[in-house]
């Protein structure tokens, strides 16, 4: 069993949501933050900005790669994590809670967002 939040939803580009009420919580998996390597910097949206479901939201540099972040939801962004443009740790430490990237007011989800178990499926399938 992993320590992947049972409560959140879950993309198969590997960003998790949270959405509680017309509020949502955007980051990226464990398993995403593992494949990037040693994280040197986090592109954040401003907020007020809109994005849509599926536009990229942030971007996640590494030393070897640049990630983009596909949003789950769309929506106005109420709430940037300011933290990670000095500290890219949190991303690697915590990535379901203080590795949390930006928050939106949901006008939009996903028809693709999974649940932790069908997330995991597609991990294994992707490691074979």
């Amino acid at each position: 069993m992993s320590d992947r939040p049972t409560e959140l939803k879950y993309s198969t580009t590997h960003e998790w949501v949270r959405i509680e009420g017309d509020e949502a919580t955007v980051g990226i998996t464990d398993f995403a933050v593992e494949h990037l390597g040693d994280l040197v910097f986090v592109d954040l949206p401003d907020v007020g900005a809109s994005i849509d479901v599926d536009e990229t939201g942030a971007e996640v540099e590494s030393v070897k790669a640049v990630g983009e972040v596909h949003s789950p939801v769309g929506g106005e962004v109420t709430a940037v994590n300011e933290g990670l443009a000095d500290d890219q740790g949190p991303l690697a430490s915590d990535p379901f809670g203080e590795g949390w990237l930006y928050k939106l007011k949901v006008s939009d989800v996903s028809d693709a967002l999974m649940d932790l178990d069908a997330y995991e499926t597609q991990l294994e399938s992707e490691s074979v």
